[in-house]
Formats: structure tokens, sequence, C-alpha cells
């Protein structure tokens, strides 16, 4: 990778961000507001962010999407994308090539994280890493030998959708009970808003907690056992080297941390220790992913 210069964007609900990837440094990112008008504005804007990285960098030839949601199996189209106005069955590398005359290398926005960490982040030199992203959902992806780990189906690693709690609440994929649904931003903010019988955004449940609010502490610290709980089950299960958590609810940090380590060592007592590091490269990581897939795991092409 030392020599090869990639574009990465990161496609959000609320924002697209652009960056150059020159060997292992980040150039000229920036971001613009994601349209709203449906998916074929969203592939205007994303090709005119390309265009204009391909005119400032003309030696950038590999250009990386990364975005939520599922994407298909060939990965050429995404399936859906949560909080992205009409963007369902969308093809998207297609769509960009029309637009831009080039391949573009598509992946889900968290596998695209999880590939930056293990490359140039927190899990850095390691062998194996699995990378979670804690926010308004939950994220993963697992990085082997240097190269995600996608599965038979390309959806390995979705420890988001697992169920965690059989019976409880609904998730935005509509299934019952998963880590996603009792354990992200959105379902602490929930819970807490239940519990205080007021609105509470998940920073100020944390905040509560950490003043000693008692039941807004058995709200987050239910999700944080939760999550250690999983990270253990995926020890057991895949033995990685590291785990690397990054996402908005992450960034609360030692609190957190130190919650979802001792729920890890409690679910993985007698057998191997869980190894957790906070993620290196914050927002940036999504761009950073995509640009370095482009460049070691581009979309096949037909």
């Amino acid at each position: 990778m030392d020599n090869q210069v990639s574009i990465g964007v990161d496609v959000g609900g609320t924002k697209i961000a652009v960056g150059v990837l020159y060997g292992e440094e980040l150039r000229d990112f920036h971001t613009q507001p994601t349209p709203e008008s449906g998916w074929p504005a969203v592939l205007d804007a994303l090709a005119g962010q390309v265009r204009l990285m391909q005119q400032r960098h003309p030696q950038a030839r590999a250009v990386g999407v990364g975005i939520p949601g599922p994407i298909s199996q060939d990965r050429r189209r995404v399936k859906f994308a949560p909080n992205i106005y009409g963007f369902t069955d969308v093809p998207l590398v297609e769509g960009l090539y029309e637009r831009l005359g080039v391949h573009v290398s598509l992946e889900n926005d968290a596998k695209a994280a999880a590939l930056a960490e293990a490359t140039l982040g927190a899990a850095r030199g390691s062998q194996s890493s699995v990378y979670v992203t804690v926010s308004t959902g939950i994220g993963s992806g697992i990085v082997i030998g240097g190269r995600l780990w996608r599965g038979q189906h390309g959806i390995a690693g979705e420890l988001g959708h697992v169920v965690s709690v059989p019976g409880a609440a609904v998730s935005g994929a509509g299934q019952s009970g998963t880590l996603e649904a009792v354990a992200s931003g959105t379902a602490i903010a929930r819970d807490a808003s239940f519990a205080l019988n007021r609105d509470v955004t998940t920073a100020e449940a944390f905040a509560l907690a950490q003043a000693g609010d008692r039941i807004a502490g058995r709200v987050v610290r239910g999700a944080m056992y939760r999550i250690g709980l999983a990270l253990a089950d995926l020890q057991k299960m895949l033995d990685p080297e590291v785990f690397v958590i990054g996402g908005g609810v992450a960034g609360v940090g030692p609190y957190f941390f130190e919650h979802v380590q001792a729920a890890a060592d409690e679910g993985a007592e007698g057998f191997a220790a869980v190894q957790i590091r906070p993620a290196q490269l914050g927002a940036q990581a999504g761009v950073i992913g995509a640009a370095v897939s482009a460049q070691l795991e581009p979309t096949p092409v037909r």
C-alpha cells in the first residue's frame, strides 16, 4: 500500500465524507450533506465528490465507497441503507460507473472501518481482529490475515443482529431482541427515557450514570454488559487476537471500556482472555477503510 493512492467515500444518513489515501496518509478530507431527495441525487453527489478528487489527485485511480446497511453478495448493489431516504435496492457500482466511467469498490461501512483499523489503526500488526462500532446501531467486521472475512453469503460479522435477549425490543431490521435492539445508542436512549419518564439522550444517560443516578446506571450498565458478553461469545467462537471498539457510544471513554471489559472477562472465564482496544481512526475510519478496500479488495467486475 505504500505507493498506492486511492479515493475513499463514506456515505451516511446526514453527510458524505471523502478523502484521498496516499499510502498510509489521508489527505484532502472533507464532508458535505447527504441529499434527501432519493438515491439518484445521492449518486450524483458521490460522483461529483469523486470527480473533484480525481481532478485534484489524478494519480488516484482506485475508488472505494462505504455505505451503511447490507449489500448484495456480489458487492454491486445496496439492499437498503438505513437513514438515507429512498436508498433501497440501489445499483451503486453500475450507477457510479455510468456517471464516472471508472469501476468503484463497494463495502459495508462497518466492514470498511474494520479493515481500516486492522490496516492502519488499533489492530495494526495483528493477524486477526474484530471491529465493533457502537453508535445509533451496532455494526462489526472480521479481518483475518489482512482480509475481510465475509462468509458464504457476505454477511459474516453482523454482531448487531445476533439475538441477545429473546423476545425483547424489535430492531430496525425487524428482528426481536438483537444486540442492536437492546444495547445500541438508540436502545440506551429509548430505555433511559422510559425509565426516567422524560426524553433522555444517550450522552445524558451515560452522564447521569457516571454521576450516580441509580436508574440511568441500570440502563447503561445493562447495555454494556450485553456487549461484553457478546464479545466473550465471539472470543469462544472465533478466538481473534484483538477486538477494537469504536463509534459514538464508545466515545464515552474509560467508563464504557471498563464495564464492557469486565463483562467480557466474566463471559470468557476459563477460556482465552478478551483483548479490547479503543478504535484509533475516529470519524475518518470509514473513508480510510473504503480507500483501503479499493486497493486490497476491489469489488469483482463481471
